[in-house]
């Protein structure tokens, strides 16, 4: 018996050690050094990198993500405008641009590579792009197989644009900044795009150990945990850091930081401060501790044992809200009191990220609202339960987080103009933001409606920890929905629902019209007309109020194009969706109506403002 259960230990042992390996499939050991005078880096690379598909590949692809600000012919600059984020890069001197080029490249005891380096531009043809190149291998890597690449690489800063770069007095934010290997998938097609100006990054997991090297004045920050800090003769300082299961690795410099720590449920949280934002770190504390709290009780445990909270210069700026492993760039600004919950907002935002960024993996080049639409979601789930929801108090008027993310949504000039799910580059213009962040926002609202809030919940905790250290399609969280709603719901999928807001684009207004009542001498009768005037179609409740204020609540499949209700008793009014389940509705205000009386013209228009004063508090958090 004590055999078999030690055989079975091992088993299960074995199986977990594997799994954590086959997740590390690139592997970085890195020693760079900054020259602020320059803006260069000076860097050299191993890569270990390991064959997990069943595939013989003869072939490696990597990125060279700086190059999208060589000039202004790459695919990024063309399709940007050398604007991104209210940010514009400035263009009329050469040191604002940016490259990066290898010098050295080769497999250990092996075959030399540098030669053999051929750019190639797999999403445009762009002929100028030289942000991807492969190499074909003299022989092939087999299935399991590990081999070890050696690197030298020089990478130009460019002035901080698009999230990485150097701004003025020395501060320095370094962002895909290292050549990086593409992703083998399991058909043995490599997944390595082009940096366009709508997309971020995908790549493999694995253990980076970096070695930095700056001035001795300089205080650097970066991904995963510092080992070292060691003070050099030649008035230089090295910093050594190892980040574990993560797939990038990002680092800031700067002498002006002003450094302070918390620790909180065993996270090291580090705030950089500028000294002039100093007074506002209780802030990115205080938010950071709330977005963990939620996403540990409601998504799943955060596994790093660290966070580092950046504050950017207002310079610098342009480095400002982004997620990168454990590493997190944020905002504040001066005069900008608790009025403005901006600085929450942004931390928040990036904290949620090391979930659907950080360990759920999926692909943000083919699948961005993978990312920024749950983040965006769960944004507005953490601004309701810590800051009643609210983004700004102006004089009284509140923007309210998950409603500014309908109001993106709702007031598109076409909302049927595209579905969701397509290739982050191939948006129709200026319809990227919207649909990625703030669509999937509020169709992810609606699902909870849906299904409720506890079934939601099961939803994201089975997602995160079915798929956490992997890379998952829309399918497997179609899957994951289907498979909770089917338990734990009247419905036996969803499909329906999934087909309309993510693989298709229609449209939805529902609308109660035509409220009539048998004058008061006859007869009680009354009676009304529900409309659907989109094409999506969604399961809606109906409550009718009576005139003795006693009310019904009807279900509607919501499917026909228009239906009748009529009853034996006079209606006072009508109120679709009275539970606010679908927040997909373009036009809340015709979801109401009231009886017409010219008895009570007054009581009658009183009751109609009442009506959309009160949807619109409850979508808007309020005046």
């Amino acid at each position: 018996m004590k055999f078999k259960f030690l055989l079975f230990f091992l088993i299960i042992t074995n199986s977990f050690a594997n799994n954590i390996k086959r997740n590390r499939i690139a592997n970085y050991d890195i020693k760079v050094s900054l020259d602020p005078k320059t803006k260069t880096l000076l860097g050299s690379q191993t890569i270990t990198w390991t064959n997990s598909t069943s595939t013989s590949v003869s072939e490696l692809q990597f990125h060279m993500y700086l190059n999208a600000f060589k000039d202004e012919n790459s695919t990024f600059f063309k399709e940007s405008g050398g604007q991104l984020r209210a940010d514009r890069m400035d263009t009329s001197k050469i040191t604002n641009f940016g490259n990066i080029y290898l010098s050295t490249f080769k497999i250990r005891n092996g075959e030399n590579l540098y030669s053999k380096i051929e750019f190639f531009q797999p999403d445009d043809w762009n002929r100028y792009d030289k942000t991807v190149f492969k190499v074909k291998l003299n022989k092939a890597v087999k299935p399991g197989e590990t081999i070890v690449l050696d690197m030298s690489f020089k990478s130009k800063l460019p002035k901080i644009f698009a999230r990485t770069g150097w701004a003025a007095d020395d501060y320095f934010f370094v962002g895909q900044w290292f050549p990086k290997i593409g992703v083998l998938e399991e058909n043995g097609k490599w997944n390595c795009h082009q940096f366009h100006a709508h997309t971020e990054f995908f790549s493999d997991f694995g253990v980076y150990n970096v070695n930095i090297t700056v001035p001795k004045d300089f205080i650097v920050a970066g991904s995963g945990e510092k080992k070292s800090e060691i003070n050099n003769k030649n008035q230089t300082k090295t910093y050594q850091f190892s980040a574990t299961d993560v797939h990038d690795f990002a680092w800031t410099a700067s002498p002006h930081y002003k450094y302070l720590e918390e620790e909180y449920k065993g996270i090291k949280i580090m705030a950089y401060m500028q000294p002039e934002h100093f007074d506002k770190a209780d802030r990115y504390f205080e938010s950071a501790k709330f977005a963990i709290d939620y996403m540990e009780k409601n998504v799943g445990k955060y596994p790093h044992s660290t966070l580092s909270l950046i504050d950017p210069t207002l310079s610098g700026s342009g480095s400002g809200g982004m997620e990168y492993p454990t590493l997190i760039t944020c905002g504040s600004y001066w005069g900008v009191g608790r009025w403005g919950k901006f600085q929450e907002v942004v931390t928040i935002h990036e904290f949620v990220h090391q979930y659907f960024q950080g360990m759920v993996a999926s692909n943000e080049f083919e699948n961005s609202w993978m990312d920024e639409g749950f983040t965006q979601y769960f944004e507005g789930k953490i601004m309701q339960k810590y800051y009643d929801g609210i983004q700004a108090n102006i004089f009284g008027f509140k923007l309210h987080d998950m409603a500014s993310s309908r109001q993106g949504y709702v007031s598109m000039d076409n909302p049927k103009v595209s579905e969701i799910r397509r290739n982050a580059w191939s948006y129709p213009g200026g319809t990227y933001g919207v649909l990625t962040y703030q669509k999937t926002a509020t169709w992810l609202k609606t699902l909870e409606g849906l299904v409720g809030q506890n079934n939601m919940d099961k939803i994201m905790q089975t997602y995160f920890a079915r798929w956490k250290f992997k890379h998952p399609q829309p399918q497997d969280f179609v899957n994951v929905a289907n498979e909770i709603a089917s338990k734990y719901t009247k419905y036996k999928d969803i499909n329906w629902f999934f087909k309309q807001v993510l693989f298709e684009s229609p449209d939805c207004d529902y609308a109660v019209e035509e409220l009539a009542n048998a004058p008061r001498k006859q007869a009680p009768v009354g009676s009304f007309v529900v409309n659907r005037l989109g094409e999506m179609t969604f399961p809606t409740q109906i409550k009718v109020v009576f005139d003795d204020n006693k009310f019904t609540t009807l279900d509607w499949s919501g499917t026909e194009r228009t239906k009748k209700f009529k009853f034996k008793k006079r209606i006072k009014y009508v109120q679709l969706d009275p539970e606010n389940i679908n927040w997909m509705d373009l036009n809340i205000i015709n979801n109401s109506i009231a009886a017409k009386d010219p008895s009570k013209a007054a009581s009658k228009y009183a009751t109609k403002v009442l009506f959309w004063v009160q949807r619109i508090l409850f979508f808007f958090g309020g005046l």
